[in-house]
């Protein structure tokens, strides 16, 4: 398992706090030390920049209870911030940040990046139909069950394509969610439920409750 000295725990710890919104300085240390462990356990090669996909997705799998491969995959490349492949401390504690405790702005930012497959900052009906696609359970009973995913995306269109150009920007997007906030991951889940963001941050007033939250967050990756 690898470990971070005192010292540098504690220059790091310093320089995270600077730019982080929404943990303290006490829980950014906590955070540091679960991502050492993280990442001991996630490879045994020396010199290891960061955690990879496949830790990360398993993080995401058996700690969020998320099972969409397409979602966890853009939720990876949400925290890839520099697109290298790995999940850096820094990258951790800011990915970290709006996955557990956002704003409405962060998240509604977060998520439509996440739904964005191309990245050409628009959701379009065709990434609406795979996202769908992949999160809906198959009924045995469709004979064409490709009918029904065109025909939400459709109802979805209709809902939420405010400009009418058949595509959702994030004008559209944004301007939906705070009409219904249930759109926010309308199109996959990509968020902690929240029962998990609840647990983890409702409790903030003083360094005893943060303790317990980093406890709880540790002891479920650890499971």
């Amino acid at each position: 398992m690898y470990t971070v000295n005192r010292k540098r725990l504690q220059k790091l710890t310093d320089s995270l706090t600077k730019t982080s919104k929404h943990f303290n300085r006490y829980e950014i240390e906590c955070l540091i030390k679960l991502y050492h462990n993280l990442l001991g356990e996630s490879t045994e090669k020396q010199g290891i920049t960061g955690i990879d996909r496949n830790a990360f997705r398993n993080i995401l799998h058996t700690t969020f209870g998320m099972t969409d491969d397409m979602i966890m995959d853009r939720v990876f490349r949400a925290f890839d911030k520099d697109n290298d492949g790995f999940v850096s401390v820094a990258e951790w504690i800011s990915g970290l940040c709006v996955f557990l405790r956002g704003s409405l702005e962060e998240r509604m930012k977060y998520c439509f990046d996440a739904y964005d497959l191309n990245g050409d900052g628009f959701i379009s009906r065709e990434e609406m139909f795979h996202m769908l696609k992949n999160s809906l359970l198959k009924q045995p009973t469709e004979e064409d069950p490709d009918e029904g995913i065109k025909d939400l995306v459709d109802i979805t269109l209709k809902k939420m394509d405010h400009d009418h150009d058949g595509k959702l920007s994030f004008a559209d997007y944004e301007a939906s969610v705070r009409e219904e906030a249930l759109l926010l991951e309308a199109f996959g889940p990509c968020l902690p439920d929240s029962k998990c963001s609840y647990k983890i941050s409702s409790r903030r007033k003083d360094n005893a409750n943060s303790f317990a939250q980093m406890q709880i967050l540790a002891r479920w990756i650890e499971c």
